[in-house]
């Protein structure tokens, strides 16, 4: 797991956390059906065995460090030959499984793959359902958060119900990108500034 002191008044400003609303009980056809009446700008749902959460759309602060996470990302990408496909916010279900989740950017990191190799949550929220069981259960291999200013990483070992996550130091699905500096650019006040020096470290190495 990768820990380092935010860097910045922009994203470090202390911001009020919001805990979702959760419905137990539900059944797959339930949810379902809930998750078309509520079909609207605003909201986003998720599920995980019976119990529905409902989420305010993230404001400004959230989609900020969204955005930047995935600039650096995808010039990471790019610059290292990956032949990748940001795949966002995209729904990620399973009814067998019971789970629905929306990541709030996804990757697949090469041709043919049906699910995202990697998924990062920005967390500006607190409680809700177990978001790492959630991508447990969909069988994504990677998995990053970001809060307060920190990285925290996990790789899927196992396989079936036995596979679980692992706090992990060094991304695996990305080998080689540098997560200190990655952090550290995320932390900026400046978002062409973060870009720019991020693409000058990946230049001189």
């Amino acid at each position: 797991m990768v820990q380092l002191m935010v860097m910045s008044q922009a994203v470090s400003s202390p911001i009020q956390k919001v805990e979702p609303l959760l419905f137990e009980g539900l059944t797959w056809r339930e949810f379902k059906a809930v998750e078309q009446l509520l079909e609207r700008p605003g909201y986003r749902l998720a599920f995980l065995s019976g119990v529905l959460e409902i989420r305010k759309m993230p404001g400004e602060p959230h989609e900020t460090v969204k955005k930047r996470i995935a600039a650096l990302i995808e010039l990471y990408l790019l610059m290292a030959g990956f032949d990748f496909t940001p795949t966002g916010s995209t729904t990620l279900e399973d009814e067998g499984q019971s789970v629905k989740r929306e990541a709030d950017e996804s990757y697949k990191l090469a041709p043919g793959r049906k699910r995202p190799d990697l998924v990062i949550e920005v967390v500006f929220t607190s409680g809700g359902i177990n978001k790492l069981e959630a991508y447990r259960r969909l069988k994504i291999p990677e998995v990053w958060f970001w809060e307060d200013g920190v990285l925290s990483l996990y790789c899927l070992r196992g396989e079936g119900d036995a596979a679980v996550y692992e706090s992990i130091r060094a991304s695996e699905v990305l080998p080689g990108i540098d997560l200190e500096l990655l952090a550290q650019c995320i932390n900026l006040d400046n978002h062409v500034a973060a870009v720019r020096t991020f693409q000058a470290a990946l230049q001189a190495k």
